[in-house]
């Protein structure tokens, strides 16, 4: 009997290279099941591809008629009408009714980078239309996140009649509701998911509100910041206010802040945010803005920024102003226009993330000590809950993911305050809705504050709930934890020999970018190299080298793998041939570029049956 073709069983793509289990335990996947492969070599047929690239691409699920689009997102093609986001219009009425009176406006934001990109932009903006607003960046510890009735009230007697929130406000109702009562107009500008009640005030633009169906949910504070100018533009330009003397500012300018922020606030890099990455990226590197060329020196980045620079080395300095130094230290670099003075305020910022580094490494090694003693040797437990005394405040997020990517789990890390009271973060694996989970243990009265996104949450609690929230977390999340660990997979792109890694190789992978989330960076494998150097270098990492069989080198690095999984299968292994799955990046150095193959896994090849001789 023939079986017609709907009737055949799917397949799933064998293993990758034949790894079933890796080194560190993971399955090999190729990113391409048949489907994919077809839309790969329709893609290099009808665009004139490499076919690595096009494989990238379709493993991304571009369609082939989307090619052109992916690889050249533009603004102008992927900007919506602002008036799609529920009460923009309202939004942009009062902002710009505030440009025309001349009227005091307070600008409130969060103390990230998203926070930060956020208040410098909105700034910009209404300088260019003649105001001077007063910017509040709350402090960490002293103020926590959001509004707060006090910082309302200081707003209020310095004049504010309108109050601005950026990337903050919408659960906020008790601090909005006494501006209010003060006499201030208020308009929220956030994009963080909504409680069951929402503030009374004059706008609120948050597409992830239940009523919001303009689907830019994906958007950070910062480009939903970005899409509100543009209408407040719009507005003013109904009106008559721009003039030769007072022209329209040009938003494509300040894309700098927008990229900054999308990037650090692991935004999905997909629509309108790859196009804000992508020309946000672009103007960076004209190093023509004063505040991120200072930060750009003070990180010693060397060559073209990439996104991965933007979460890795800039963003973290941003940061460290709100973690652990002056909250208002990186709006103040963002807005600052001589170039000495920039200098001086990046160089405390690279100060203090030197400073949160050390304070982070005392808390990470205490929280992984304590993360293992919970889980036993058998690796029991879908969430790890770990709390201190002594924990800067600041740095709890950053050990929540560090024990995230260690435990392949949900990660929360809390600073216990001598009064009994608790304050940490939590981070999610995909798959897992921590923001969910978070915001009915409030509901429940388990927790005081809390709130956030499906991949991270806040928490406050009294340090009596600890063990009752940790049982909580355990129940509520076990079975989702369970199905998104169940398999230990990773995905591969193709595979290459070390000859072929070069920087124009790299360089054509580069067109799909810019990745982050939800675009990841390619993963390239190397079948059966000879691993012919490992040494450490730096804060735990390795520097490697591979050997293709025609003798060729490529050098490689493994960052964070010393006493992990990968450190040690590397280590045990010199002089041995391994699979190699890793990304690629350029270093640049004294004028020269060469590829450093970032690893991200290794596997002992399938020595094949005994020959009987």
């Amino acid at each position: 009997m023939t079986l017609h073709a709907s009737a055949l069983p799917i397949e799933t793509p064998p293993a990758f290279l034949g790894v079933t289990r890796s080194l560190t335990g993971k399955l090999w996947r190729d990113r391409l099941d048949a489907r994919g492969a077809a839309r790969a070599l329709a893609i290099v047929q009808r665009h004139n591809l490499p076919e690595m690239l096009a494989r990238v691409l379709a493993g991304r699920d571009v369609a082939i008629d989307e090619v052109a689009d992916f690889l050249d997102p533009t603004i102008r093609k992927l900007m919506p009408d602002p008036h799609t986001v529920t009460e923009m219009e309202h939004a942009a009425r009062r902002i710009a009714d505030a440009a025309v009176r001349g009227e005091q406006v307070a600008i409130f934001g969060d103390y990230d980078v998203d926070g930060a990109t956020s208040a410098a932009l909105l700034t910009w903006h209404l300088r260019h239309c003649g105001l001077d607003p007063l910017i509040h960046i709350p402090d960490r510890i002293f103020e926590g996140y959001g509004p707060n009735v006090d910082a309302v009230r200081a707003l209020a007697a310095k004049g504010a009649t309108l109050l601005v929130t950026v990337d903050c406000g919408t659960t906020s109702i008790e601090p909005l509701a006494e501006a209010r009562k003060l006499g201030m107009s208020v308009v929220v500008i956030d994009h963080h998911q909504t409680g069951d009640e929402l503030p009374e005030v004059d706008a609120l633009v948050n597409p992830n509100r239940p009523d919001d169906l303009s689907g830019l949910g994906h958007l950070a504070a910062v480009g939903l910041v970005l899409v509100t100018l543009v209408a407040v533009n719009r507005e003013l330009r109904q009106r008559g206010f721009w003039t030769r003397e007072m022209p329209e500012p040009d938003l494509l300018s300040v894309l700098h802040h927008v990229a900054l922020g999308t990037v650090a606030d692991v935004a999905p890099l997909i629509g309108l945010n790859r196009a804000f990455v992508a020309k946000g990226l672009i103007a960076m590197r004209r190093r023509d803005h004063v505040g991120h060329t200072a930060l750009m020196d003070v990180a010693r980045l060397n060559g073209p920024p990439e996104a991965w620079h933007l979460g890795f080395m800039l963003g973290p300095r941003i940061n460290a102003g709100g973690r652990i130094g002056r909250a208002d230290l990186g709006v103040r670099l963002l807005l600052e226009g001589d170039v000495s003075e920039a200098a001086r305020i990046a160089a405390e910022l690279d100060r203090l993330n030197n400073e949160r580094r050390v304070i982070e490494q005392a808390a990470e090694a205490q929280a992984e000590a304590e993360a293992l003693a919970s889980l036993g040797l058998e690796d029991k437990g879908a969430v790890i809950v770990t709390a201190a005394e002594g924990w800067h405040p600041g740095v709890v997020g950053l050990v929540a993911a560090r024990l995230k990517e260690k435990f392949a789990r949900p990660a929360f890390a809390i600073a216990l305050e001598p009064g009994g009271i608790g304050t940490g973060s939590g981070r999610s694996i995909g798959g897992v809705d921590l923001g969910k989970a978070v915001r009915q243990a409030v509901h429940d009265g388990l927790l005081m504050k809390g709130g956030g996104h499906a991949m991270a949450a806040g928490v406050t609690l009294r340090k009596e709930k600890l063990a009752e929230f940790r049982a909580y977390m355990e129940s509520a999340l076990a079975a989702d934890v369970a199905n998104s660990r169940h398999e230990n997979e990773l995905f591969i792109d193709g595979a290459v020999t070390a000859r072929a890694v070069t920087p124009e190789f790299a360089a054509t992978l580069n067109r799909a970018g810019p990745f982050g989330s939800a675009n990841p960076e390619p993963v390239i494998a190397l079948p059966s190299h000879q691993l012919v150097y490992a040494d450490e270098v730096g804060q735990a990492h390795l520097r490697l080298r591979f050997k293709s069989g025609d003798g060729s080198i490529v050098n490689g690095i493994a960052f964070r793998s010393v006493g992990q999984k990968l450190g040690s299968a590397l280590t045990q292994n010199r002089g041995q041939q391994l699979h190699v799955a890793g990304s690629l990046a350029v270093d640049r150095w004294q004028g020269s570029e060469r590829v450093q193959f970032r690893v991200l896994d290794v596997a002992a090849p399938d020595q094949g049956p005994a020959v009987i001789r």
